[in-house]
């Protein structure tokens, strides 16, 4: 954990009807001081919305080689590469380089982002998948996060709800290909 990084505690009830996913979590998230709420939040939600078997986090963003989420398999090998924000196109290719699977979590509409990384070198980028949500999702989101959290977070049909500490939200989940 990175010196001055604050720890926040997620108790989740995770109910992904689109996946077949149901488990109750319990996340410890280091936030540098450097992070903002909602950037720490939709690491959070690509943790939830990509949970599986040898999913975790990574050691942040000290950890220059390696996604903010990272999925292994029972002998270590790296199954899937989970970006958040918008990293640049090496970290991309890079990480499509590694894994099987290549995601990006961004705070901006995927959209708007996809066309920054036209004709940039990334292996495989017409099967990297860029997500993101509504405006003003993650920042009601990031208004409600404090030490301790209680969430609930439903998905079905590509739409999020999310109860966070008895605030509110939902948002569709919006997909792109890089390429």
């Amino acid at each position: 954990m990175a010196a001055g990084a604050t720890v926040h505690t997620f108790t989740v009830q995770l109910a992904d009807v689109d996946r077949g996913v149901y488990d109750e979590l319990a996340l410890r998230v280091a936030r540098h001081p450097s992070e903002t709420d909602a950037f720490m939040m939709t690491r959070v939600l690509a943790y939830c919305l990509e949970y599986e078997e040898g999913i975790a986090f990574s050691d942040g963003i000290s950890a220059t080689d390696q996604p903010a989420v990272l999925v292994r398999d029972l002998t270590g090998a790296l199954r899937a590469w989970i970006e958040v924000g918008s990293p640049d196109a090496t970290r991309l290719h890079s990480g499509s380089l590694q894994a099987d699977r290549v995601a990006l979590y961004t705070l901006r509409d995927p959209a708007k982002l996809v066309p920054a990384y036209a004709g940039k070198r990334i292996h495989r980028a017409d099967e990297v998948l860029v997500h993101g949500f509504e405006p003003g999702f993650l920042d009601a989101a990031a208004d409600a996060v404090t030490r301790r959290n209680e969430m609930t977070l439903s998905i079905t049909e590509r739409r999020v709800y999310l109860e966070l500490n008895g605030t509110t939200a939902t948002s569709e989940i919006v997909t792109e290909r890089l390429g």
